[in-house]
């Protein structure tokens, strides 16, 4: 429960604590720097977003990753933890938004971060059964409403196989 605690106060207040201690909190937490940082309401460095990704084969990827089981996915990471990394052979450029306008509400701005932050776009997500018009609204506006706990709980589970 604690770290629930922790990050809904980095939610509401995170944008006082300096980017250092995010980064020290998100490796005792066990979550990725760039999404602490996301949450508090920081600008993302360049050197934690991920590469630009060709988008027709991240379709293709999450489609195929959203039919592995817990063993697959498992094996799956475990691969990919063990790639070299190598560095970017051209300049980076940070993706884009992943909406059609920018966030209008804090949560909003959060959950396209974290989209953002695993280099997808709308157009990637909506295997999760999601049309293209709701999730622009999810990172435009998150008004209230007793279907969007459902949608974040089908999102997360995106997020943590992406």
């Amino acid at each position: 429960m604690e770290r629930a605690i922790i990050l809904s106060s980095l939610a509401a207040s995170g944008t006082d604590t300096a980017p250092q201690r995010l980064t020290e909190l998100a490796a005792e937490l066990d979550i990725p720097a760039a999404d602490l940082l996301v949450v508090a309401g920081h600008p993302v460095p360049a050197e934690l977003l991920p590469p630009e990704r060709d988008a027709g084969v991240m379709r293709q990827f999450a489609y195929r990753v959203s039919h592995c089981d817990h063993s697959q996915l498992a094996t799956l990471e475990a691969f990919v933890r063990s790639l070299p990394r190598v560095a970017a052979p051209e300049p980076f450029v940070p993706p884009g938004w992943p909406g059609r306008r920018p966030a209008e509400t804090r949560f909003a701005a959060a959950l396209g971060g974290l989209i953002r932050n695993r280099g997808f776009g709308i157009r990637e997500l909506p295997f999760m059964g999601l049309s293209l018009s709701t999730l622009h609204g999810m990172v435009w506006r998150w008004d209230p409403s007793p279907h969007r706990r459902q949608q974040l709980l089908i999102y997360s589970g995106c997020c943590r196989r992406g």
